[in-house]
């Protein structure tokens, strides 16, 4: 750490400065504009997770908005199945599971009988179908 910020006699001009922390290193993480960047990131995501719950969303109520998007019955989302329809609402429930609400692949693949990288293959597809037909939680 010392030799990427230019030797002691660097520390000592950013000590006396009043600045006795950095926040990235351009070895290891980057520069510190782009460990900034990563944590706002971080921060915004958390946020909106945590808004989602507050406002009451929970596996049930996403399972409830996927089986209304896809007209069919929330069984069917959680049944084994390989009808498109079935496939395509299960792809957006665990898209939504995972990215928006924060839940583990792990948990969810418990829940819905199947692997851990199917959930992950899942949330894939199914980020490319909210995208697609532009469908969001909020």
């Amino acid at each position: 750490m010392v030799r990427s910020l230019g030797g002691w006699s660097m520390i000592k001009k950013l000590w006396l400065k009043g600045q006795d922390r950095i926040k990235g290193d351009e070895r290891i993480l980057g520069d510190g504009e782009f460990v900034t960047a990563l944590l706002s990131e971080a921060k915004e995501k958390f946020e909106r997770g945590y808004k989602l719950k507050e406002l009451g969303y929970d596996l049930k109520k996403i399972g409830q908005m996927v089986s209304a998007i896809y007209d069919i019955e929330i069984e069917e989302i959680y049944s084994k199945g390989r009808r498109k329809v079935q496939v395509e609402a299960r792809d957006l429930l665990c898209y939504w599971a995972v990215r928006e609400l924060g839940i583990s692949c792990t948990d969810l693949a418990k829940q819905l009988g199947m692997s851990q990288p199917g959930v992950g293959y899942a949330v894939n597809r199914g980020e490319k179908i909210a995208k697609e037909h532009k469908y969001q939680l909020l």
